[in-house]
């Protein structure tokens, strides 16, 4: 079994799957422990890529799957996980059929084995294909139709058919950067699958990897720091550190993860940028004074971000859902007290679900004041909801490459 060519990266993606599938941990969370055995950086993305592309395909895998079983295999069954590498591998990444079998067949004994082999070889000869837009899971589309409509399912289906483009963020507002194109100040888009460390500007930090819709918040926080002082909540792994720095903020970063922290240092150390950095769980601790400005990108679900983590489709449940919504409602309520009178709190959430978005107007602590964005503030194309807040959708600049899901929200705090 050891002998077969990239048999050690297809066992380290099948752990990653039962990381995400069974165990509900994130894809990039669980990456460092299903790869431990991997000494290849290769295989190590190999891993990686296998376990992204099936969880971006997984619905029409198992449907595959099932048209070619008498009866549907557990969801949790090893065969089932298997059959779904080597499908992956043959019908969307390119490889031979008799490649993507031989590949998988070790990681399987017995009965199991042979089942594996019967159904691929079922579909191979039916000449089977996935569909060129991918099906959502059954619970995420019925839960965006019911709050965005059939246009933005639609969108978000079409959005993870493939990885997205990539987005950097510039500490100069007008860089001098003849790569990509610039849809706001201080930003580039560039066409997915750059290698980010050999862009110009990459190793003298002139800019970081972030999402245009992921920069919103800083840019609404208003203009230059000149100074003031700005807590970043929940701040790594440090995109927006490294905007409110740039743009003159004496910035306090609190999170409470070391390991996404010690990505904000390296952040900090490769942008010539400075923050004081602090570990610590919000609700436990408190700044010694008020502050002029706060930004407090909450916990979530992050089901904005499926595009680069497919994996959020299939843990983010309602369950998980409730619970954010619940701990930012805690951390939204402990923030404004921290705010300065007359000081901006903006709150946002890299969601796509109205409980950790829209639902919190209703529910504001007493001493924010909705201050709403004018379209002015926004990049071309993207306009503020009547009330005043953003919400950005997959069906948002399509022909530009779309946008992350955010919600955001700017207040002032009452004298």
């Amino acid at each position: 079994m050891t002998g077969v060519p990239g048999l050690a990266a297809r066992q380290a993606a099948l752990r990653l799957l039962d990381a995400v599938l069974r165990r509900g941990l994130p894809l990039e969370a669980a990456l460092d422990d299903a790869a431990r055995l991997l000494d290849r950086a290769d295989d190590r993305g190999l891993a990686h890529a296998l376990a992204a592309e099936t969880l971006r395909r997984l619905p029409d895998l198992d449907a595959l799957i099932d048209s070619a079983t008498a009866k549907p295999l557990p969801g949790d069954a090893k065969a089932r996980s298997v059959l779904r590498l080597a499908l992956v591998q043959a019908l969307a990444l390119g490889t031979p059929p008799h490649a993507a079998i031989a590949t998988v067949l070790p990681l399987v004994d017995g009965g199991p084995r042979r089942l594996v082999h019967g159904v691929f070889g079922t579909l191979m000869r039916r000449r089977v294909a996935l569909p060129e837009t991918p099906s959502l899971p059954g619970g995420v589309a019925r839960r965006w139709l019911d709050a965005w409509g059939r246009d933005m399912v639609d969108a978000a289906a079409a959005a993870i058919a493939a990885p997205p483009p990539l987005d950097l963020s510039f500490a100069d507002p007008d860089p001098d950067f003849a790569d990509g194109v610039a849809l706001a100040p201080g930003h580039r888009r560039l066409p997915a699958g750059a290698r980010v460390v050999d862009l110009p500007g990459f190793a003298d930090g002139r800019w970081w990897v972030q999402d245009l819709a992921a920069s919103l918040p800083a840019r609404l926080l208003g203009g230059a720091g000149a100074g003031r002082r700005v807590l970043d909540l929940c701040a790594a792994p440090g995109g927006k550190t490294l905007q409110l720095a740039a743009a003159g903020w004496a910035v306090t970063a609190v999170d409470a993860s070391a390991g996404r922290l010690a990505r904000l240092h390296e952040n900090l150390a490769r942008t010539g940028l400075a923050a004081e950095v602090v570990e610590a769980d919000l609700r436990e601790w408190a700044p010694p004074a008020p502050v002029d400005a706060i930004l407090l990108d909450a916990p979530c679900s992050a089901t904005g971000i499926f595009r680069r983590h497919p994996d959020v489709l299939h843990r983010a449940r309602p369950r998980l859902i409730a619970e954010m919504a619940a701990l930012q409602q805690v951390l939204l309520a402990r923030a404004a007290t921290w705010l300065a009178p007359g000081g901006t709190l903006v709150f946002s959430t890299c969601s796509l679900e109205p409980a950790e978005g829209e639902a919190h107007l209703g529910a504001l602590p007493s001493c924010l004041v909705p201050q709403p964005v004018t379209a002015g503030e926004l990049p071309a194309g993207l306009l503020p909801d009547p009330r005043g807040h953003v919400r950005t959708l997959p069906t948002m600049l399509a022909d530009a490459g779309r946008l992350d899901g955010f919600f955001i929200a700017r207040f002032s705090r009452a004298d």
